[in-house]
């Protein structure tokens, strides 16, 4: 392993519960330092801020891998139930929850050098943080919001299906250090 990171990706599966820990942190830490750099400006709209839950905001870190790292990630980590993912986005994933409040989404490509968001980013870039989640009280409102506040354009035209039965929509952000952040917000569907 040749980086801090992919080091952290290759501890995700260790049989060592303080190292899982300590990984899972430099992960998470990692992905909330550069969303919160290319967002910053987000919370200083009154609506946005409340949509995004401010002050203490719900907050993943999505982790796309190979195949392989994903069943050794998920088989060390308990086997975790596996999310419902809609067909056309052609992944897999699952969370997992930490001490402290840390959430990764462990994700995956059903079809290796397919044509799907996680495929293209692993073939682009290999492993690594591939997107940062926020839970949002109205991802149509806040897609609103961004438009015409931020002028920064969803990357889909409507809010649609994401894993579990949520709502989703996400955001191509420019960071301070030249690249590009994936945001996606994520509503939560009331049962009724």
């Amino acid at each position: 392993m040749s980086s801090p990171l992919a080091q952290s990706i290759a501890d995700l599966s260790s049989a060592d519960a303080s190292k899982k820990l300590a990984a899972a942190g430099e992960i998470y830490r990692l992905g909330r330092a550069t969303s919160a750099s290319a967002i910053s400006d987000w919370w200083t709209e009154g609506e946005l801020f409340a949509l995004l839950m401010g002050p203490n905001p719900a907050i993943t870190v999505g982790l796309a891998v190979q195949r392989e790292t994903f069943g050794r990630i998920r088989i060390a980590n308990g086997t975790p139930r596996l999310a419902d993912v809609p067909l056309d986005q052609d992944a897999e994933e699952f969370e997992l929850h930490f001490a402290e409040g840390i959430s990764l989404d462990i994700l995956t490509t059903r079809e290796p050098g397919g044509s799907g968001a996680i495929a293209k980013y692993l073939a682009k870039f290999g492993e690594g943080i591939q997107q940062v989640e926020y839970r949002c009280a109205n991802v149509d409102r806040a897609s609103q919001i961004l438009k015409e506040k931020f002028r920064v354009a969803p990357v889909y035209s409507e809010t649609r299906n994401g894993a579990d039965g949520t709502r989703v929509n996400f955001f191509l952000v420019p960071s301070p250090d030249g690249g590009k952040v994936l945001i996606e917000l994520y509503e939560m569907q009331s049962r009724g």
